[in-house]
């Protein structure tokens, strides 16, 4: 673990709550993720080679350790069936101390 590696959020989309709900269990399976939110319902508009697209989308949340960021997104991109799926890294400035801690020590192990 990096001597100052802090909580993180990882920001990706999929095309269904179901598809989100398979990366992110293996996330937290993997120890990767200490906790996944999946939200349905959200509508993306985009340009897509060329052309204006409107999709429903289901958003991820991913509670994860800086230093793990690049693996999540790693796995996020192995596993997605979107060409050039959203993947970015949110810092996480503040927060519950209690919660945060959990995040470090759920993702403890993972990476090494």
């Amino acid at each position: 673990m990096q001597e100052n590696d802090k909580a993180v959020l990882v920001y990706t989309t999929f095309p269904t709550p179901e598809a989100a709900e398979t990366v992110g269990g293996a996330l937290v399976d993997q120890g990767l993720a200490a906790c996944v939110n999946i939200v349905a319902g959200m509508t993306s508009i985009y340009l897509w080679e060329g052309k204006r697209h409107r999709d429903a989308e289901t958003v991820m949340l991913i509670k994860t350790r800086a230093s793990l960021a690049e693996q999540v997104i790693a796995e996020v991109l192995e596993r997605h069936s979107y060409d050039n799926p959203a993947a970015i890294v949110v810092p996480v400035e503040g927060g519950s101390s209690r919660f945060l801690a959990w995040v470090m020590t759920q993702t403890e192990g993972a990476g090494a």
